[in-house]
């Protein structure tokens, strides 16, 4: 038997001196200082430069989202900030060529690439850690043998990550989320901000702060565009990936998280009757499912489906809704559900894109504005759905008190100017307020903005494409606050 050539320990010093310029240069690749920060950039710097707690930062995130830009970005903020080029690792864990290597015995060679005797005050970045076995044991033990050292990593299998972080880092490892980009994040870094201002809107009997826009068929043109390319920085950036949706995604995204990245955690055994179940999913995203039809739809069994859910769930692809009934209680027994897409650009990755006069347009939007409230944890976010004698009921996002199981408020998607020009017709809606005492609720329209007053209730009427913008805004500034 040949015994397979190690690679030479000089090679390998060789790539980490390519992967950390600034040993040299003193700034990080063009490629990464030419992209505009994320939003976000400002939340998740600050626990960059935590030294005190003795905690590594899980940065997470589904695939393609910009947590390498992000650690790039960090680490050229470190540099602004004069600390030592030389005190600042970078290491891309998915290169094959650190496979038989353990963390340690990467941070050793950076150590003989720089000739340094021992590390002190550093910060270490580790892209991609999924891509080494038992990543957190060994993050465990640097983060304990380097107390002055702080340990950065990323990855994007979220669910596994998420798995072991929380099974085996309890209490070294702070865990960051990145979520696909939101719509006013969309407008941030496709500089379109002059579309935007300050303005109020009537709620209820009060004014409030919004984010409004003065020129609403340009904001709803963008808007499109988000639904179909917005969830990913350099999708949104690049004309040339656009035009090539499918395969720069389904490569990517698809094909990695569905075929690769985690089934077998999870106990999947078919990988591709798991891909033929998301690209169901995709396709139907915000409709109504019952594991019976999804069952008899698919013919794949009920317990392998929820096994799906689950795994899909997790890899952050989509999101299940559950349901409650007119008074927002929920029903004993799920038998049906609603599931959304993480992402509404998926769906044009694995389909085509749409345009705003094509029948899928609403349940895009419903997913666009459902995908922005993902971003706010522990939310019990639902949607209410009822029967009485004939009549049939339904409220799209329902927020329930988890404490007091009593409804917050309740919103109407729309993709229509009808219901602002016939708002009696919007019967769920008025029924729901009136079970629920509610004196005011929100529709979204194409492009009215507007209140319309029925008896004791007040409807705030906004565009769809506002709305969004809004719910994105609202997160990062109660994020930021905290």
């Amino acid at each position: 038997m040949s015994s397979l050539n190690l690679i030479p320990t000089e090679k390998i010093v060789e790539r980490l001196r390519y992967e950390n310029p600034w040993w040299v240069t003193k700034e990080i690749p063009e490629l990464y200082s030419a992209m505009s920060n994320r939003l976000y950039f400002d939340l998740f710097y600050p626990f960059v430069k935590e030294k005190n707690a003795r905690r590594a930062l899980v940065l997470m995130g589904p695939r393609r989202v910009g947590k390498t830009v992000m650690l790039f970005h960090s680490i050229d903020q470190l540099l602004i900030e004069k600390v030592n080029p030389q005190q600042i690792f970078f290491i891309g864990i998915d290169n094959p060529i650190y496979v038989h290597l353990g963390l340690e015995d990467i941070l050793t060679l950076c150590k003989n690439a720089l000739r340094l005797n021992h590390l002190k005050e550093c910060y270490v970045f580790f892209d991609e850690i999924q891509y080494l076995k038992d990543w957190e044991r060994h993050l465990k033990v640097l983060v304990d043998a380097y107390p002055d050292t702080k340990f950065i990593v990323s990855g994007s299998a979220a669910a596994a990550l998420k798995w072991h972080s929380t099974e085996s880092g309890a209490g070294r490892f702070t865990d960051f989320m990145l979520p696909p980009l939101t719509f006013q994040e969309y407008i941030h870094l496709k500089k379109m901000n002059h579309l935007i201002y300050n303005g109020n809107i009537a709620w209820g009997d009060k004014w409030i702060p919004y984010c409004l826009t003065h020129d609403v068929k340009a904001l709803n043109k963008e808007f499109v565009h988000y639904l179909n390319f917005g969830g990913y920085p350099e999708v949104v950036l690049s004309e040339k990936i656009q035009s090539d949706m499918g395969r720069y995604v389904k490569n990517d995204i698809v094909d990695k998280v569905l075929l690769r990245d985690l089934p077998s955690l999870y106990g999947i055994k078919d990988v591709q009757e798991l891909n033929r179940f998301f690209t169901y999913i995709a396709y139907n995203t915000g409709n109504e499912f019952s594991y019976e039809t999804m069952s008899k739809e698919s013919g794949i069994q009920k317990d392998t489906l929820k096994k799906y859910l689950e795994y899909l769930e997790s890899a952050f692809l989509i999101k299940v809704l559950n349901k409650v009934d007119v008074n927002a209680k929920r029903l004993k027994r799920v038998t049906s559900f609603k599931v959304y897409l993480t992402n509404p650009s998926l769906r044009t990755a694995l389909f085509s894109p749409i345009s705003e006069t094509d029948g899928e347009m609403g349940n895009m939007v419903e997913t666009a504005v459902l995908s922005q409230w993902m971003h706010r944890e522990n939310l019990d976010l639902t949607y209410a759905r009822w029967k009485e004698g004939r009549n049939e009921g339904e409220v799209d996002l329902v927020l329930v008190d988890d404490k007091k199981f009593k409804p917050v408020w309740g919103v109407e998607i729309k993709w229509s100017n009808r219901y602002f020009e016939k708002p009696k017709e919007l019967k769920s809606l008025l029924q729901f307020c009136k079970t629920n005492g509610f004196q005011k609720a929100l529709v979204t329209s194409l492009d009215q903005t507007g209140v319309k007053k029925l008896e004791s209730l007040m409807l705030t009427f906004l565009p769809a494409a506002v709305y969004t913008y809004n719910i994105g805004d609202i997160t990062l500034k109660m994020k930021n606050s905290n």
